[in-house]
């Protein structure tokens, strides 16, 4: 009977289904990429038929003035939304966890708001306020714009690591002598890295990759690399090769994310051996 329970779970029709949708799912998702990233080195600008192997696109990319102005304010906003939302996120979230439950329910309500809102009412909305306040659209309305989208998805990420923490480990630090921020940067924070790294991370996604609320929150003379894609008239195949660079930047920083903990778990284990 367990030879033919084993044999009717491997060779199980519904296996295979799942196999192959798998499969599909994966080349729907990466197949794109590829294509990209294989045309990034053509020669011609045909994104039909691969004529040839060439970096001339690549050269294009670096020679655009206005392609890297706005690949830098793209990165620029990026990194300033992740690094304030991941402060206030990871704050916000420490605090609702010791929140009283009606509170915090109703501030995680408001906080799925922009989470849930299409993209174009949370835009309409931001360049409402801004004009409200007689603010002038700039680069300074932009990273605003995108810290305050970005929070929400930090909250998100790392509430749930808050919840699986002992509570009396940080009491125990301070009845040990600690105060309550070395308790939060030595106790806490540790504990709850991990999630706070995948909260920057799509804070990160986030920025870099917006375009609705960059268009209505940005200056005319404030453009990110969505909105320099938006506003061409043809298409450049080096926006290819840019496609191509991302896409490598972000497989080595994943890579770099999951193999650094990995190798200080390995050397820490191995000092413990050693002790």
């Amino acid at each position: 009977m367990k030879k033919n329970a084993k044999h009717s779970r491997s060779g199980s029709p519904w296996s295979f289904f799942t196999s192959g949708y798998l499969v599909l799912v994966l080349l729907f998702i990466y197949l794109p990429i590829l294509y990209v990233m294989v045309f990034s080195f053509n020669d011609s600008k045909s994104m039909i038929s691969f004529s040839g192997f060439s970096l001339r696109w690549y050269e294009a990319l670096f020679s655009s003035r206005d392609m890297l102005e706005s690949i830098w304010t793209t990165v620029e906003v990026a990194v300033i939304a992740t690094v304030v939302s991941t402060v206030i996120g990871t704050v916000a979230a420490i605090g609702l966890s010791k929140a009283r439950r009606l509170i915090r329910t109703i501030v995680l309500e408001i906080n799925n708001l922009p989470v849930l809102n299409p993209d174009i009412v949370t835009a309409i909305g931001l360049m409402l306020l801004f004009l409200s306040l007689k603010v002038r659209r700039s680069i300074v309305t932009l990273t605003l714009a995108h810290i305050s989208f970005c929070i929400p998805y930090v909250i998100l990420s790392v509430l749930p690591k808050l919840r699986q923490l002992d509570d009396n480990v940080a009491e125990a630090a301070m009845d040990l002598g600690a105060t309550p921020f070395k308790a939060l940067t030595r106790v806490i924070i540790p504990q709850i890295y991990p999630a706070i790294l995948s909260g920057a991370l799509i804070a990160f996604s986030m920025s870099f990759d917006d375009f609705v609320i960059s268009y209505f929150t940005a200056g005319m003379d404030v453009q990110n690399i969505s909105m320099f894609v938006y506003s061409m008239k043809r298409f450049n195949p080096a926006v290819n090769a840019l496609s191509a660079l991302i896409v490598i930047v972000v497989t080595v920083i994943l890579i770099l994310a999951n193999l650094i903990p990995y190798l200080k778990d390995k050397k820490n284990n191995k000092e413990e051996q050693e002790t």
